[in-house]
Protein backbone atom coordinates (compact mmCIF):
# COMPACT_ATOMS: atom_id res chain seq x y z
CA UNK A 1 0.00 0.00 0.00
CA UNK A 2 1.06 3.60 -0.63
CA UNK A 3 2.63 5.73 1.90
CA UNK A 4 1.17 9.04 3.04
CA UNK A 5 2.90 11.83 3.65
CA UNK A 6 2.18 15.66 4.66
CA UNK A 7 3.99 18.11 3.29
CA UNK A 8 3.35 21.73 4.28
CA UNK A 9 -0.30 20.97 4.60
CA UNK A 10 -0.76 18.82 1.34
CA UNK A 11 -1.07 15.30 1.26
CA UNK A 12 1.16 13.39 -1.08
CA UNK A 13 0.04 9.90 -2.44
CA UNK A 14 3.26 7.12 -3.54
CA UNK A 15 2.36 4.67 -5.77
CA UNK A 16 -0.83 6.01 -6.43
CA UNK A 17 -3.32 2.78 -6.76
CA UNK A 18 -7.26 4.20 -8.03
CA UNK A 19 -8.62 0.91 -7.61
CA UNK A 20 -8.80 0.20 -4.15
CA UNK A 21 -6.39 1.79 -1.97
CA UNK A 22 -8.14 5.05 -1.60
CA UNK A 23 -11.66 3.06 -0.87
CA UNK A 24 -9.39 0.67 1.61
CA UNK A 25 -8.55 3.66 3.63
CA UNK A 26 -11.40 4.14 6.57
CA UNK A 27 -10.47 8.13 6.44
CA UNK A 28 -11.54 8.19 3.05
CA UNK A 29 -14.88 6.48 1.46
CA UNK A 30 -15.45 7.03 -1.66
CA UNK A 31 -17.67 5.61 -4.76
CA UNK A 32 -15.22 7.46 -7.54
CA UNK A 33 -13.23 5.65 -10.08
CA UNK A 34 -10.54 7.53 -11.06
CA UNK A 35 -8.17 6.43 -14.18
CA UNK A 36 -4.82 8.38 -13.82
CA UNK A 37 -3.48 11.88 -13.12
CA UNK A 38 -3.86 12.05 -16.82
CA UNK A 39 -7.27 11.46 -16.90
CA UNK A 40 -7.84 13.67 -14.19
CA UNK A 41 -6.14 16.62 -15.80
CA UNK A 42 -7.65 16.17 -18.99
CA UNK A 43 -9.17 19.26 -20.50
CA UNK A 44 -12.45 19.11 -21.46
CA UNK A 45 -13.22 18.55 -25.39
CA UNK A 46 -14.22 22.34 -26.65
CA UNK A 47 -15.14 21.48 -30.24
CA UNK A 48 -14.66 25.55 -31.64
CA UNK A 49 -10.67 24.75 -30.91
CA UNK A 50 -10.69 22.11 -33.38
CA UNK A 51 -12.29 23.31 -36.54
CA UNK A 52 -9.84 23.77 -39.35
CA UNK A 53 -11.94 25.52 -41.86
CA UNK A 54 -9.95 25.96 -44.78
CA UNK A 55 -12.10 29.62 -45.75
CA UNK A 56 -13.61 30.62 -42.47
CA UNK A 57 -16.32 32.86 -42.73
CA UNK A 58 -16.13 36.27 -40.35
CA UNK A 59 -19.43 37.30 -38.28
CA UNK A 60 -20.60 39.70 -40.16
CA UNK A 61 -20.27 37.33 -43.40
CA UNK A 62 -21.78 34.66 -41.49
CA UNK A 63 -24.96 37.15 -40.73
CA UNK A 64 -25.10 38.08 -44.18
CA UNK A 65 -25.27 34.47 -45.38
CA UNK A 66 -27.89 34.33 -42.50
CA UNK A 67 -30.08 37.13 -43.91
CA UNK A 68 -29.78 35.95 -47.71
CA UNK A 69 -30.56 32.48 -46.37
CA UNK A 70 -34.06 33.43 -45.16
CA UNK A 71 -34.68 36.91 -46.88
CA UNK A 72 -35.70 35.40 -50.00
CA UNK A 73 -38.81 35.30 -52.73
CA UNK A 74 -40.62 34.47 -49.55
CA UNK A 75 -40.66 38.41 -48.23
CA UNK A 76 -42.81 39.68 -51.37
CA UNK A 77 -45.00 36.24 -50.57
CA UNK A 78 -46.07 38.00 -47.18
CA UNK A 79 -48.95 39.65 -48.56
CA UNK A 80 -50.82 36.97 -50.04
CA UNK A 81 -50.05 34.80 -46.81
CA UNK A 82 -51.76 37.51 -45.08
CA UNK A 83 -54.73 37.32 -47.49
CA UNK A 84 -54.98 33.94 -46.32
CA UNK A 85 -54.94 34.81 -42.20
CA UNK A 86 -56.36 38.78 -42.05
CA UNK A 87 -54.68 41.37 -41.12
CA UNK A 88 -54.67 41.11 -37.41
CA UNK A 89 -54.30 37.43 -37.60
CA UNK A 90 -51.63 37.68 -39.94
CA UNK A 91 -49.74 40.68 -37.46
CA UNK A 92 -49.68 38.20 -34.53
CA UNK A 93 -49.18 34.76 -36.34
CA UNK A 94 -46.10 36.34 -38.34
CA UNK A 95 -44.16 37.06 -34.93
CA UNK A 96 -45.73 33.66 -33.47
CA UNK A 97 -44.01 31.97 -36.41
CA UNK A 98 -41.07 33.94 -36.72
CA UNK A 99 -40.27 33.14 -32.86
CA UNK A 100 -40.69 29.58 -33.42
CA UNK A 101 -38.73 29.50 -36.10
CA UNK A 102 -35.65 30.85 -34.61
CA UNK A 103 -36.30 28.73 -31.52
CA UNK A 104 -36.01 25.69 -33.76
CA UNK A 105 -32.79 26.70 -35.45
CA UNK A 106 -31.33 28.09 -31.70
CA UNK A 107 -32.15 24.37 -30.53
CA UNK A 108 -30.65 22.57 -33.44
CA UNK A 109 -27.71 24.34 -33.17
CA UNK A 110 -26.88 24.20 -29.48
CA UNK A 111 -27.80 20.46 -29.57
CA UNK A 112 -25.20 20.06 -32.34
CA UNK A 113 -22.40 22.03 -30.32
CA UNK A 114 -23.06 19.22 -27.31
CA UNK A 115 -23.31 16.33 -29.24
CA UNK A 116 -20.12 17.88 -30.67
CA UNK A 117 -18.12 17.59 -27.35
CA UNK A 118 -19.66 14.13 -26.39
CA UNK A 119 -18.24 12.63 -29.99
CA UNK A 120 -15.28 14.81 -29.62
CA UNK A 121 -15.88 16.22 -33.19
CA UNK A 122 -15.26 19.33 -34.68
CA UNK A 123 -18.64 20.27 -36.35
CA UNK A 124 -21.90 18.39 -37.58
CA UNK A 125 -24.18 18.64 -40.35
CA UNK A 126 -27.91 18.96 -39.95
CA UNK A 127 -28.13 15.01 -40.42
CA UNK A 128 -25.13 14.62 -38.82
CA UNK A 129 -26.25 16.52 -35.49
CA UNK A 130 -29.80 14.52 -36.08
CA UNK A 131 -28.00 10.82 -36.11
CA UNK A 132 -25.50 11.46 -33.13
CA UNK A 133 -28.33 13.20 -31.02
CA UNK A 134 -30.20 9.35 -31.32
CA UNK A 135 -26.58 8.18 -30.75
CA UNK A 136 -26.04 10.12 -27.56
CA UNK A 137 -29.60 9.57 -26.38
CA UNK A 138 -31.67 6.92 -24.97
CA UNK A 139 -30.69 3.67 -25.28
CA UNK A 140 -33.60 2.28 -26.69
CA UNK A 141 -33.11 5.04 -29.89
CA UNK A 142 -29.90 4.35 -30.32
CA UNK A 143 -30.66 2.20 -33.08
CA UNK A 144 -32.15 3.89 -34.79
CA UNK A 145 -29.45 6.87 -35.31
CA UNK A 146 -28.37 5.85 -38.82
CA UNK A 147 -31.81 5.57 -40.33
CA UNK A 148 -32.25 9.78 -38.48
CA UNK A 149 -29.30 10.65 -40.21
CA UNK A 150 -30.21 8.89 -43.81
CA UNK A 151 -33.44 10.53 -43.59
CA UNK A 152 -32.55 14.07 -42.75
CA UNK A 153 -30.07 13.85 -45.72
CA UNK A 154 -32.86 12.91 -48.03
CA UNK A 155 -35.43 14.95 -46.69
CA UNK A 156 -33.32 18.29 -46.77
CA UNK A 157 -32.00 17.49 -50.50
CA UNK A 158 -35.77 17.29 -51.64
CA UNK A 159 -36.30 20.19 -49.72
CA UNK A 160 -34.28 22.64 -51.46
CA UNK A 161 -34.53 21.70 -54.71
CA UNK A 162 -38.11 22.07 -54.39
CA UNK A 163 -37.40 25.51 -53.02
CA UNK A 164 -35.06 26.30 -55.82
CA UNK A 165 -37.42 25.23 -58.18
CA UNK A 166 -40.12 28.11 -56.58
CA UNK A 167 -37.20 30.77 -57.08
CA UNK A 168 -36.83 29.57 -60.91
CA UNK A 169 -40.71 30.32 -61.48
CA UNK A 170 -39.87 33.82 -59.46
CA UNK A 171 -37.15 34.80 -61.18
CA UNK A 172 -39.07 34.24 -64.95
CA UNK A 173 -42.74 35.92 -63.67
CA UNK A 174 -40.76 39.25 -62.89
CA UNK A 175 -38.73 38.83 -65.99
CA UNK A 176 -41.75 38.25 -67.98
CA UNK A 177 -43.43 41.36 -66.68
CA UNK A 178 -41.08 43.63 -67.52
CA UNK A 179 -39.90 42.26 -71.30
CA UNK A 180 -43.35 41.78 -71.79
CA UNK A 181 -43.68 45.72 -71.59
CA UNK A 182 -40.46 46.66 -73.24
CA UNK A 183 -40.83 43.86 -75.91
CA UNK A 184 -44.39 43.30 -76.48
CA UNK A 185 -43.81 41.95 -79.97
CA UNK A 186 -42.04 38.73 -78.56
CA UNK A 187 -44.65 37.87 -75.29
CA UNK A 188 -43.02 34.70 -74.09
CA UNK A 189 -44.28 32.56 -71.44
CA UNK A 190 -43.92 31.96 -68.03
CA UNK A 191 -42.01 28.33 -69.02
CA UNK A 192 -40.15 29.99 -71.82
CA UNK A 193 -38.83 32.44 -69.60
CA UNK A 194 -37.67 29.61 -66.88
CA UNK A 195 -35.50 27.74 -69.71
CA UNK A 196 -33.88 30.95 -70.47
CA UNK A 197 -32.29 31.07 -66.71
CA UNK A 198 -30.69 27.70 -67.22
CA UNK A 199 -26.94 29.00 -68.65
CA UNK A 200 -26.87 31.68 -65.60
CA UNK A 201 -28.03 29.38 -62.80
CA UNK A 202 -25.73 26.56 -64.36
CA UNK A 203 -22.49 29.06 -64.26
CA UNK A 204 -23.51 30.25 -60.87
CA UNK A 205 -23.61 27.10 -59.07
CA UNK A 206 -20.11 25.86 -59.74
CA UNK A 207 -18.96 27.60 -57.15
CA UNK A 208 -18.21 25.64 -54.16
CA UNK A 209 -17.31 27.39 -51.19
CA UNK A 210 -19.28 29.47 -49.03
CA UNK A 211 -16.48 32.47 -48.35
CA UNK A 212 -16.72 33.44 -52.68
CA UNK A 213 -20.26 33.27 -52.19
CA UNK A 214 -20.37 36.22 -49.81
CA UNK A 215 -19.63 39.14 -52.61
CA UNK A 216 -23.08 37.80 -54.08
CA UNK A 217 -24.83 37.43 -51.41
CA UNK A 218 -23.44 41.28 -50.45
CA UNK A 219 -24.82 42.13 -53.78
CA UNK A 220 -28.09 40.08 -53.53
CA UNK A 221 -28.71 42.10 -50.42
CA UNK A 222 -28.37 45.61 -51.89
CA UNK A 223 -30.48 44.43 -55.03
CA UNK A 224 -32.97 43.38 -52.21
CA UNK A 225 -32.62 46.45 -50.31
CA UNK A 226 -33.40 48.83 -52.80
CA UNK A 227 -36.26 46.46 -54.23
CA UNK A 228 -37.49 46.67 -51.02
CA UNK A 229 -37.74 50.84 -50.67
CA UNK A 230 -39.19 50.78 -54.31
CA UNK A 231 -41.95 48.15 -53.54
CA UNK A 232 -42.55 49.83 -49.83
CA UNK A 233 -42.83 53.41 -51.37
CA UNK A 234 -45.72 52.21 -53.64
CA UNK A 235 -47.21 50.30 -51.15
CA UNK A 236 -47.52 53.19 -48.82
CA UNK A 237 -48.54 55.97 -51.77
CA UNK A 238 -52.33 56.20 -50.93
CA UNK A 239 -52.51 53.68 -48.65
CA UNK A 240 -56.33 52.52 -48.27
CA UNK A 241 -58.07 52.62 -44.93
CA UNK A 242 -57.32 49.42 -42.57
CA UNK A 243 -60.81 48.92 -41.80
CA UNK A 244 -61.47 47.84 -45.64
CA UNK A 245 -59.23 44.67 -45.13
CA UNK A 246 -60.39 41.35 -43.37
CA UNK A 247 -59.29 41.56 -39.87
CA UNK A 248 -59.68 37.40 -39.85
CA UNK A 249 -59.79 35.29 -42.65
CA UNK A 250 -61.66 31.87 -42.35
CA UNK A 251 -60.11 29.54 -40.25
CA UNK A 252 -59.59 26.67 -43.60
CA UNK A 253 -57.24 29.05 -44.53
CA UNK A 254 -54.63 29.16 -41.82
CA UNK A 255 -52.72 26.69 -43.05
CA UNK A 256 -51.87 28.41 -46.39
CA UNK A 257 -50.71 30.98 -44.28
CA UNK A 258 -48.70 29.27 -41.79
CA UNK A 259 -47.13 26.93 -44.50
CA UNK A 260 -45.82 30.49 -46.36
CA UNK A 261 -44.60 32.07 -43.48
CA UNK A 262 -42.45 28.89 -42.81
CA UNK A 263 -41.05 28.68 -46.39
CA UNK A 264 -40.43 32.79 -46.30
CA UNK A 265 -38.24 32.12 -42.80
CA UNK A 266 -37.07 28.91 -42.91
CA UNK A 267 -33.27 28.76 -43.43
CA UNK A 268 -32.71 25.29 -41.06
CA UNK A 269 -30.61 23.40 -43.96
CA UNK A 270 -28.26 26.55 -44.45
CA UNK A 271 -28.06 27.11 -40.98
CA UNK A 272 -25.57 24.22 -39.54
CA UNK A 273 -22.74 24.82 -42.72
CA UNK A 274 -22.80 29.09 -42.13
CA UNK A 275 -22.22 28.16 -38.00
CA UNK A 276 -19.60 25.49 -39.22
CA UNK A 277 -17.87 27.71 -40.85
CA UNK A 278 -17.63 30.90 -38.81
CA UNK A 279 -13.92 31.86 -37.69
CA UNK A 280 -15.85 32.64 -34.42
CA UNK A 281 -18.54 30.24 -34.20
CA UNK A 282 -19.43 31.02 -30.57
CA UNK A 283 -20.85 34.70 -31.48
CA UNK A 284 -23.56 32.67 -33.34
CA UNK A 285 -26.01 31.69 -30.63
CA UNK A 286 -26.49 33.82 -27.88
CA UNK A 287 -27.29 37.67 -27.48
CA UNK A 288 -27.13 39.85 -29.27
CA UNK A 289 -25.42 36.65 -31.35
CA UNK A 290 -25.70 35.95 -35.48
CA UNK A 291 -29.16 34.43 -35.06
CA UNK A 292 -30.93 36.71 -33.24
CA UNK A 293 -29.98 39.44 -34.98
CA UNK A 294 -30.62 38.24 -37.93
CA UNK A 295 -34.10 36.98 -36.83
CA UNK A 296 -35.27 40.08 -35.45
CA UNK A 297 -34.50 41.59 -39.18
CA UNK A 298 -35.98 39.05 -40.76
CA UNK A 299 -39.46 39.09 -38.52
CA UNK A 300 -39.49 42.67 -38.82
CA UNK A 301 -39.76 42.88 -42.56
CA UNK A 302 -41.53 40.08 -43.10
CA UNK A 303 -43.77 41.77 -40.84
CA UNK A 304 -44.46 45.25 -42.37
CA UNK A 305 -44.31 44.10 -45.78
CA UNK A 306 -46.95 41.48 -45.49
CA UNK A 307 -49.33 43.81 -43.20
CA UNK A 308 -48.88 46.96 -44.91
CA UNK A 309 -49.15 44.85 -48.51
CA UNK A 310 -52.17 43.36 -47.69
CA UNK A 311 -53.78 46.75 -47.05
CA UNK A 312 -52.40 48.45 -50.22
CA UNK A 313 -53.95 45.36 -52.52
CA UNK A 314 -55.79 43.03 -50.84
CA UNK A 315 -57.54 39.93 -52.36
CA UNK A 316 -56.08 41.29 -55.42
CA UNK A 317 -52.71 40.62 -53.96
CA UNK A 318 -50.07 37.94 -55.77
CA UNK A 319 -48.04 35.43 -55.40
CA UNK A 320 -44.94 38.22 -55.14
CA UNK A 321 -45.83 41.80 -54.41
CA UNK A 322 -43.70 43.26 -57.20
CA UNK A 323 -46.30 41.36 -59.63
CA UNK A 324 -48.73 44.21 -58.44
CA UNK A 325 -46.61 47.16 -59.10
CA UNK A 326 -47.63 49.43 -62.01
CA UNK A 327 -46.52 48.53 -65.34
CA UNK A 328 -46.33 51.57 -66.88
CA UNK A 329 -43.31 53.02 -64.29
CA UNK A 330 -39.65 52.80 -64.58
CA UNK A 331 -38.84 52.53 -60.86
CA UNK A 332 -41.64 49.49 -60.46
CA UNK A 333 -40.09 47.53 -63.18
CA UNK A 334 -36.72 48.07 -62.26
CA UNK A 335 -37.84 46.91 -58.77
CA UNK A 336 -38.90 43.51 -60.69
CA UNK A 337 -35.53 43.21 -62.40
CA UNK A 338 -33.79 43.86 -59.12
CA UNK A 339 -35.43 41.60 -57.38
CA UNK A 340 -35.23 38.92 -60.24
CA UNK A 341 -31.60 39.34 -59.87
CA UNK A 342 -31.19 39.36 -56.49
CA UNK A 343 -33.20 35.79 -56.29
CA UNK A 344 -31.02 34.83 -58.92
CA UNK A 345 -27.45 35.42 -56.73
CA UNK A 346 -29.25 33.48 -54.04
CA UNK A 347 -29.81 30.17 -55.78
CA UNK A 348 -26.33 29.76 -55.58
CA UNK A 349 -26.40 29.78 -51.91
CA UNK A 350 -29.48 27.82 -51.63
CA UNK A 351 -28.12 25.09 -53.60
CA UNK A 352 -24.94 24.92 -51.42
CA UNK A 353 -27.11 23.04 -48.89
CA UNK A 354 -28.58 20.10 -51.35
CA UNK A 355 -24.81 19.75 -53.19
CA UNK A 356 -22.87 19.37 -50.05
CA UNK A 357 -25.28 16.47 -48.77
CA UNK A 358 -25.23 14.92 -51.88
CA UNK A 359 -21.33 14.83 -52.42
CA UNK A 360 -21.49 13.62 -49.10
CA UNK A 361 -23.12 10.31 -50.09
CA UNK A 362 -20.80 10.18 -53.38
CA UNK A 363 -17.42 11.47 -52.91
CA UNK A 364 -15.93 8.48 -51.42
CA UNK A 365 -17.21 6.16 -54.10
CA UNK A 366 -15.32 8.03 -56.59
CA UNK A 367 -11.88 8.48 -57.79
CA UNK A 368 -9.99 11.32 -56.94
CA UNK A 369 -9.36 12.35 -60.17
CA UNK A 370 -12.95 12.36 -61.29
CA UNK A 371 -14.20 14.57 -58.64
CA UNK A 372 -14.03 17.58 -60.53
CA UNK A 373 -15.81 16.62 -63.76
CA UNK A 374 -18.48 14.65 -61.38
CA UNK A 375 -19.14 18.36 -59.52
CA UNK A 376 -19.48 19.86 -62.79
CA UNK A 377 -22.16 17.30 -63.68
CA UNK A 378 -24.01 16.76 -60.97
CA UNK A 379 -24.49 20.99 -60.39
CA UNK A 380 -25.55 20.62 -63.76
CA UNK A 381 -27.98 18.29 -64.02
CA UNK A 382 -29.14 19.25 -60.56
CA UNK A 383 -30.05 22.55 -61.70
CA UNK A 384 -31.10 21.22 -65.33
CA UNK A 385 -33.99 19.31 -62.75
CA UNK A 386 -34.96 22.26 -61.09
CA UNK A 387 -35.84 24.63 -64.13
CA UNK A 388 -37.80 21.45 -65.55
CA UNK A 389 -39.76 21.01 -62.65
CA UNK A 390 -40.33 25.10 -62.45
CA UNK A 391 -41.20 25.06 -65.70
CA UNK A 392 -44.12 22.29 -65.67
CA UNK A 393 -45.91 23.94 -62.66
CA UNK A 394 -45.21 27.77 -63.09
CA UNK A 395 -47.51 28.74 -60.13
CA UNK A 396 -45.82 30.69 -58.03
CA UNK A 397 -48.14 31.48 -54.66
CA UNK A 398 -49.37 27.84 -54.69
CA UNK A 399 -45.92 26.19 -54.95
CA UNK A 400 -44.60 28.16 -52.07
CA UNK A 401 -47.22 27.01 -49.94
CA UNK A 402 -46.77 23.29 -50.94
CA UNK A 403 -43.16 23.03 -50.54
CA UNK A 404 -43.38 25.61 -46.85
CA UNK A 405 -46.21 22.69 -46.19
CA UNK A 406 -44.37 19.62 -46.72
CA UNK A 407 -40.74 19.86 -46.67
CA UNK A 408 -40.02 23.13 -44.44
CA UNK A 409 -42.96 22.27 -41.63
CA UNK A 410 -41.59 19.02 -40.98
CA UNK A 411 -37.80 19.66 -41.42
CA UNK A 412 -38.11 23.48 -39.62
CA UNK A 413 -39.89 22.99 -36.88
CA UNK A 414 -41.07 18.77 -36.42
CA UNK A 415 -37.52 17.47 -36.78
CA UNK A 416 -35.98 20.23 -33.98
CA UNK A 417 -38.45 19.33 -32.15
CA UNK A 418 -37.72 15.88 -32.10
CA UNK A 419 -34.58 15.89 -31.58
CA UNK A 420 -34.45 18.33 -28.82
CA UNK A 421 -36.69 15.75 -26.76
CA UNK A 422 -34.85 12.99 -27.75
CA UNK A 423 -31.25 14.53 -26.49
CA UNK A 424 -32.62 16.17 -23.40
CA UNK A 425 -34.65 12.48 -22.33
CA UNK A 426 -31.82 11.46 -20.11
CA UNK A 427 -30.40 14.94 -19.27
CA UNK A 428 -33.37 16.33 -17.99
CA UNK A 429 -36.52 17.86 -19.63
CA UNK A 430 -36.62 20.47 -17.15
CA UNK A 431 -39.07 21.64 -14.44
CA UNK A 432 -42.42 20.13 -15.06
CA UNK A 433 -41.03 18.64 -17.84
CA UNK A 434 -41.53 22.05 -19.76
CA UNK A 435 -39.04 21.41 -22.81
CA UNK A 436 -41.54 17.85 -23.61
CA UNK A 437 -44.64 19.99 -23.68
CA UNK A 438 -43.13 22.94 -25.60
CA UNK A 439 -42.19 20.32 -28.29
CA UNK A 440 -45.31 18.70 -28.48
CA UNK A 441 -46.81 22.13 -28.82
CA UNK A 442 -44.44 23.44 -31.81
CA UNK A 443 -45.12 19.44 -33.56
CA UNK A 444 -48.77 19.97 -33.39
CA UNK A 445 -48.15 23.35 -35.27
CA UNK A 446 -45.85 21.48 -37.88
CA UNK A 447 -48.12 18.77 -38.46
CA UNK A 448 -51.40 21.28 -39.12
CA UNK A 449 -49.32 23.09 -41.66
CA UNK A 450 -47.99 19.58 -43.37
CA UNK A 451 -51.04 18.15 -43.38
CA UNK A 452 -53.78 20.95 -43.69
CA UNK A 453 -51.59 23.15 -45.43
CA UNK A 454 -50.58 20.29 -48.46
CA UNK A 455 -54.61 19.74 -48.94
CA UNK A 456 -55.32 23.13 -49.14
CA UNK A 457 -52.65 23.74 -51.25
CA UNK A 458 -53.18 20.62 -53.66
CA UNK A 459 -56.82 21.59 -53.33
CA UNK A 460 -56.11 25.11 -54.88
CA UNK A 461 -53.80 23.83 -57.52
CA UNK A 462 -56.70 21.41 -59.03
CA UNK A 463 -59.11 24.02 -59.10
CA UNK A 464 -56.75 26.34 -61.39
CA UNK A 465 -56.31 23.71 -63.28
CA UNK A 466 -59.51 22.50 -64.07
CA UNK A 467 -60.29 26.48 -64.87
CA UNK A 468 -57.20 27.12 -66.63
CA UNK A 469 -58.22 23.11 -68.78
CA UNK A 470 -61.82 24.71 -69.32
CA UNK A 471 -60.82 28.08 -70.60
CA UNK A 472 -58.15 26.79 -72.72
CA UNK A 473 -60.95 24.60 -74.10
CA UNK A 474 -63.58 27.38 -74.68
CA UNK A 475 -60.85 29.73 -76.16
CA UNK A 476 -60.05 26.62 -78.82
CA UNK A 477 -63.99 26.55 -79.26
CA UNK A 478 -64.10 29.72 -80.23
CA UNK A 479 -61.49 30.17 -82.41
CA UNK A 480 -62.83 27.07 -84.07
CA UNK A 481 -66.18 28.96 -84.28
CA UNK A 482 -64.25 31.94 -86.07
CA UNK A 483 -62.78 29.95 -88.65
CA UNK A 484 -66.04 28.17 -89.39
CA UNK A 485 -67.80 31.50 -89.76
CA UNK A 486 -64.75 33.15 -92.45
CA UNK A 487 -64.93 30.11 -94.07
CA UNK A 488 -68.69 30.49 -94.78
Amino acid sequence: MGRDEKKGGTIVLENFNSTANLASNPGFQSTLTLGSKEVINEKAYNPFEHRNVEHPNSTIGSLLHLLKSSLGSGILAMPAAFKNAGLAAGAIGTIVVGFICTHCVYVLVKTSQEVCVEAKKPSMGFAETCGAAFEFGPKRLRPWANFARTFIDYALTCTYLAALCVYVVFISENFKEVLDVYIPDYKLSVETYCALTLVPLVLICQIRNLKWLVPFSAIANVFLVICFAITMYYIFFDLPNPSQREMVATVTQWPLFISTVIFAMEGIGVVMPVENEMARPQHFLGCPGVLNVAMTIVISLYGIVGFFGFIKYGDDVRGSVTLNLPQDEVAAQTAKILMALAILFTYSLQFYVPMEMIWRQLHDKISVRFHNITQISIRTVAVVGSVALAAAFPNLELFISLCGAIFLSSLGLLTPAIIDTVHNWDRGLGRFNWIFWKNIFISLISLIALFAGSYVSIQEMLHKFNAHHISSSAANETLSISNQTLVL
